[in-house]
């Protein structure tokens, strides 16, 4: 195989991993946040995790 052709292959793969990664963090964090939560409470928990999703994934 082409090494140029396997450092492409390589680096698509640990950027699938990583994409991968910060979506399970995403749902776990955000069915952590919100058991027990009443509610009239959710939606501000959902904008507090929106926003700290935005923060990791470097939008803000």
């Amino acid at each position: 195989m082409d090494p140029q052709l396997a450092l492409v292959l390589s680096a698509a793969a640990v950027a699938a991993v990583v994409i991968a990664i910060a979506a399970v963090a995403a749902i776990l964090i955000s069915r952590t946040a919100l058991k027990g939560t009443h509610s009239h409470d959710r939606a501000a928990v959902l904008t507090a995790l929106a926003a700290v999703i935005r923060a990791l994934r470097g939008k803000r």
